[in-house]
């Protein structure tokens, strides 16, 4: 920590936030309901004749990936603080590929073995698991990979602040200058390559993360508070095509005023884990809730889409939609606990050990010879005394 910097608050405030992992679960939650009852599902009537209440609330549940977002930020500062750029990029690489590796591959499968599914190519799916499909111009294997080119984007940038170490000015510097770079950027709407690096659509959710987060560990300011605000009336203006466009997929009326109260919604509970609010919630199923989320979310859509069209004349809606849902949960959990645990923590290990050899790569040779010479000799000429004997001694033996 800078000297210039504020005193972090009391180092109980940090680890490990149940309430987070509770939050991931409702995002996850939002987006899964969102699928099966309001939008790509085909239940071959009338969604709102089908779900006649759930149907409305369900419609903004897209706004769960803008909560993703939001705890992104947040979770990417907590993670990040005090970490080298070798460990941040290992921490996000065992937290996104194990996981993800396997839904592909579960995905296609699926498809192919369940009748009308639309399995991709077999050169699509081997680009998928690069998890940069879309920079690759390859179809998504399932259309919610879209927002992990978001995220990924969004480490690429901060790995920079990382890599200088992150502190509370630097953090808020970076978030000032990415707000800047989205307003600007926003307007030149044809800059291709601007649009791809800022991601004026989306910054503003990240940017709300990481301040609540300088809040969470710094305490609140005015100045923290306004950049919050900010990011939250930007993300309204942003979010407005998405919203637009779900509108028209769909067979009744959505009032838009909703957007800002769930929004809104999110941007509190938000605020609430940054001031402490839900630190008393320590519930010991809200780590597993936050652990599932992840797998749940990379394999809901498609395959729940192409059981649903099987199943949507034979199977009472209400059990069907929520059958799969406890189903996909069951599914998220053992994925989560026989491949992201073991693979993580191998994967863990072994990077590490390729960076230690990297670091040891650029130290400089050491000359045991001359070591030795200098062992035997001391400074003069003069044989070394014991404690000079006992200070060398040891880096020679390390050094072999």
């Amino acid at each position: 920590m800078r000297a210039t910097d504020p005193a972090p608050k009391t180092p109980s405030r940090g680890g490990r936030l149940a309430a987070l992992d509770g939050l991931r679960f409702v995002a996850a939650l939002m987006v899964v309901t969102y699928h099966y009852v309001a939008y790509g599902s085909d239940w071959g009537r009338p969604r709102a004749e089908v779900f006649p209440v759930l149907h409305l609330p369900a419609s903004y549940g897209w706004l769960g990936v803008q909560l993703f977002f939001l705890i992104s930020g947040f979770v990417i500062c907590l993670s990040g603080w005090g970490r080298s750029v070798s460990d941040f990029f290992t921490s996000r690489v065992i937290r996104l590929f194990p996981a993800y590796w396997l839904a592909v591959l579960v995905t296609t499968v699926a498809l192919v073995l369940i009748p009308g599914g639309s399995p991709r190519s077999w050169q699509d799916v081997l680009t998928n698991l690069t998890m940069f499909e879309h920079p690759f111009g390859a179809p998504y294997v399932d259309a919610v990979y879209w927002s992990l080119w978001v995220e990924a984007r969004f480490y690429l940038i901060f790995a920079l602040v990382v890599w200088r170490g992150l502190t509370y000015r630097r953090v808020l510097t970076f978030c000032m200058v990415w707000s800047a770079a989205g307003v600007l950027t926003y307007a030149l709407s044809n800059e291709a390559w601007l649009q791809v690096l800022v991601m004026p659509e989306h910054c503003w959710f990240f940017i709300g993360g990481m301040a609540f987060y300088l809040m969470r560990r710094f305490g609140p300011d005015l100045l923290l508070w306004l950049l919050v605000g900010f990011s939250y009336l930007a993300g309204l203006r942003t979010v407005q095509p998405t919203f637009q466009f779900v509108q028209k997929n769909t067979d009744y009326h959505l009032p838009g005023p909703a957007v800002a109260v769930v929004l809104a919604a999110c941007y509190l509970l938000m605020a609430g884990v940054a001031l402490g609010w839900f630190d008393r919630i320590d519930w010991r199923w809200l780590t597993t809730a936050g652990a599932v989320t992840y797998p749940l979310y990379l394999l809901h859509e498609y395959i729940g889409w192409a059981v649903i069209d099987q199943l949507r004349f034979r199977v009472n809606p209400w059990l069907l939609a929520g059958g799969l849902l406890v189903v996909m949960i069951a599914a998220s959990w053992l994925v989560h606990r026989f491949v992201e645990r073991p693979v993580s923590r191998w994967m863990k290990r072994h990077l590490r050990n390729s960076f230690a050899r990297v670091r040891a790569a650029d130290e400089p040779a050491v000359d045991e010879g001359a070591v030795a010479a200098g062992t035997a000799a001391g400074p003069g000429g003069h044989q070394p005394l014991p404690e000079q004997q006992a200070a060398v001694e040891p880096v020679v033996g390390l050094r072999r």
